[in-house]
């Protein structure tokens, strides 16, 4: 046996002698994935297998004794893994990582993450950091108030302990309500308002019997959303071993004020006024509304008609975009005065490990919570799985199901009613979001890594196999992506202005959770836990609500479309490839302004963003008077018969653009020819020039002018017109592009879509 390993030991030092010794640099960590099946018979342990492969590819030539190399690779060690992955983690320089790579039981590597995890990974996802940027110059949203109208709250979380918190301030005018389970001593410094509104229901339903009539949330929505955007620091949280580390909300010095409106009982339009009207009231500065209407105008939608308040009173409004995608008009709250918010991934995958009798391993997604026994079963291969005989004949064993057609959501309901052990899916299918999260033992595997489960599977007599899971994959690339679900603009209630704003955090966020309600059912019942992992534009609305509060703390005298301007003109349009951002609903093709509005937020460039479009009342006023509502529904709107319809406007000051076209025109066709006009504040730099950069459009002309504005002092505003000149015959129903204005020195660019589109939308 001392033969053998100290072969392998030569055999892994002459690999390194290979490489060139000035390659060697300072060390970083990394995780390593081995086949295990690769593994020497030689070794008593895979973890003496580890530590002999370290003591061998050191770039040390003195290390001399058995014991010394033992010592050293031991020193080079973090983890050694036995269940979740066959691998290790290990301090290595890239000459060591190289000849790692070389060795034949190599599977892969993943740089180490030098960075704390937060809750959903997505605080640092979107660059949110104590040292610079958006949360020390916001003092992580201190003094700010964030209202959310909700399924309500579970006070005794710990995303609400106020620990570091400062007074409530005195402008507050909110309270506690008492009511079932609640009473006003669950509040403190961090949670500062909490009531509750179901009158409209009760009015509705006379006869109806409210099960807990108080702020308390049974239904696990609110909790979770208001924790996303403004929750404390919380340490050591996961989603039954998934997504470990510590949680933290995108403003956690902010205060939560919770306005339950939604209940398991029903939710009317009436409670959700309410709510809102008492938001403005008790003295918010936010509004987190993951909820819609569909179908209504503005002036028959009292959402946007409460939301136009706040925003006279200086309140920012975030909504949802819907969860009715990926097909075009289905987006909710295309109102004009509030922040849209389209659903995007993050860079953290889900892992499920599948070891087979020859101790090979592959892994793919999955989210299974439930545990499951580590010893082998029987694996099968049942071609589409779509035949119910064959799965009731392979009971109790691991079944193998192959998806060439897209089928794969009726392979996973056959799999799910069957009384098999457990499914492989092996699939191209990118958009498995709401399949991870499964009742029974599920791993979804690419083609590549579904071979080799096929290949044992035909080569073997008995064929065996155990599933393993739980694991956390962080630095997933391209990520973000557009979420299929996430509805698409243009809007239906206001098609002259592009919708969605922009994307944020929305698949498989954690957040906090009821403490008795149900994160999750398996088949042998249901499950319980402080966090849980759910999807949709809700979780992406309290992200956006949580980045305004913070910029809100850094500039409190900013307007909300200044807020807003300042979140889109900075949004990314780029993954962590630095390729456009993907739309999974489209078959991972590039995302369109339609279903990711500006791009994907960045606090820290919103946090200074050198120009914004600002717009006022009066401009929205403006709008509506072009729209050609009657007085009575501006009324509706504005809660007020004095105002001025002199000077109506489609045309509104907003940080994007969207023209439509005929597909056949004559050179005298009006439409043929869109001009827009735009002015913008400069709240950079006193002294500074930005010049026009134009993306071409395919088909299309388009021109700014003036092509460079300069500025002489802070707060000074200049104006531009865009023009955008379409072709006699389009070729392309949808083409999009942008505008930047980039500033002399680089520090500032400041970016728009342009969408042109014979896309044909009837407005409400």
């Amino acid at each position: 046996m001392a033969n053998c390993i100290t072969l392998y030991f030569l055999f892994l030092t002459i690999l390194l002698l290979t490489l060139n010794p000035f390659t060697m640099a300072q060390s970083e960590t990394y995780i390593i994935h081995m086949d295990l099946s690769a593994m020497p018979k030689a070794f008593s342990s895979h973890q003496n297998w580890y530590l002999t492969t370290l003591a061998s590819v050191s770039d040390s030539s003195s290390l001399g004794t058995e014991s010394n190399r033992n010592s050293f690779s031991s020193s080079k060690l973090v983890y050694a893994y036995a269940n979740a992955i066959h691998g290790f983690t290990a301090s290595l320089s890239p000459s060591e990582l190289q000849v790692i790579k070389n060795s034949p039981a190599y599977l892969s590597s993943t740089k180490d993450m030098t960075v704390k995890i937060d809750t959903t990974h997505t605080s640092q996802f979107l660059g949110l950091n104590s040292d610079s940027g958006a949360w020390p110059k916001s003092d992580y949203g201190k003094d700010v108030i964030v209202g959310l109208i909700d399924t309500g709250i579970w006070p005794e979380s710990k995303s609400y302990t106020d620990n570091g918190m400062t007074e409530v301030p005195s402008r507050w005018k909110g309270e506690c309500e008492s009511g079932t389970q609640f009473n006003s001593s669950l509040c403190n410094k961090k949670l500062i308002g909490a009531r509750y509104f179901n009158k409209g229901l009760i009015a509705n339903n006379p006869n109806i019997t409210i099960s807990m009539n108080s702020a308390r949330d049974t239904d696990g929505h609110g909790t979770h959303t208001s924790s996303t955007a403004a929750g404390s620091h919380v340490e050591s949280v996961s989603y039954f071993g998934y997504a470990p580390g510590s949680s933290t909300g995108m403003a956690p010095k902010a205060h939560v004020a919770m306005y339950k409106a939604l209940w398991d009982e029903g939710t009317m339009l009436s409670d959700i006024l309410a709510a809102i009207d008492q938001a403005i009231e008790d003295g918010v500065d936010i509004i987190s509304l993951s909820l819609g209407i569909d179908g209504r105008a503005l002036y028959d939608d009292p959402v946007a008609i409460a939301a136009f308040a706040a925003m006279e009173k200086g309140i920012f409004v975030s909504t949802s975009a819907g969860n009715e995608g990926p097909d075009g008009q289905t987006l909710h709250n295309g109102t004009p005065w509030v922040l849209t918010v389209a659903a995007g991934t993050v860079d953290r995958e889900f892992i499920g490990t599948l070891t087979l009798g020859n101790g090979v391993s592959v892994t793919g997604l999955s989210l299974y919570p439930g545990n499951f026994s580590s010893s082998e079963s029987s694996i099968v291969f049942l071609e589409t799985c779509l035949e119910e005989k064959e799965l009731e004949k392979n009971a109790h064993k691991i079944a193998v199901c192959y998806d060439t057609n897209g089928s794969i959501s009726d392979q996973v309901y056959n799999v799910k009613n069957s009384k098999v052990a457990g499914g492989i899916f092996i699939t191209n299918y990118t958009d498995l979001e709401f399949y991870l999260q499964s009742e029974f033992p599920v791993v979804f595997l690419n083609f590549q890594d579904g071979d080799k489960v096929l290949e044992y599977i035909k080569n073997s007599h008995s064929p065996k196999a155990r599933l393993e899971f739980q694991v956390t994959h962080l630095g997933a690339k391209p990520a973000p992506k557009v979420a299929s679900y996430s509805s698409r603009g243009p809007s239906q209630s206001c098609p002259f202005i592009l919708k969605p704003d922009l994307m944020a955090p929305g698949a498989l966020i954690l957040a906090s959770w009821p403490q008795k309600s149900p994160a999750t059912e398996i088949n042998s019942g249901e499950l319980f836990s402080n966090f849980n992992i759910i999807s949709g534009t809700s979780m992406s609305c309290p992200h956006t609500a949580g980045v305004a509060a913070l910029l809100k703390g850094a500039h409190p005298k900013w307007s909300p479309a200044a807020i807003r301007s300042a979140m889109m003109t900075t949004a990314d349009a780029l993954d962590n490839t630095q390729m456009p951002i993907r739309d999974i609903g489209l078959k991972d093709n590039a995302a369109s302004p339609l279903a990711m509005g500006a791009g994907h937020i960045n606090p820290n460039k919103a946090l200074d963003p050198g120009l914004i479009y600002d717009i006022t009342s009066q401009d929205y006023i403006n709008l509506l008077c072009a729209l050609d509502f009657t007085s009575q529904q501006i009324k509706a709107i504005t809660r007020s018969s004095a105002y001025s319809c002199s000077n109506p406007s489609l045309d509104l000051n907003y940080p994007s653009f969207i023209g439509y076209f005929n597909y056949n025109s004559s050179k005298s066709d009006p439409k043929r020819i869109q001009e827009f006009q735009r002015t913008v504040t400069n709240v950079g730099e006193g002294m500074s020039v930005y010049t026009a950069k134009l993306t071409s459009m395919d088909g299309y002309k388009v021109t700014v002018s003036p092509d460079k504005l300069v500025f002489k002092e802070k707060y000074e505003k200049q104006s531009y017109k865009l023009r955008i000149e379409g072709p006699l015959l389009v070729d392309n129903y949808l083409v999009y592009g942008s505008l930047s204005w980039v500033e002399t020195s680089g520090k500032y660019v400041v970016k728009s879509p342009i969408v042109a589109t014979t896309i044909r939308v009837d407005p409400l």
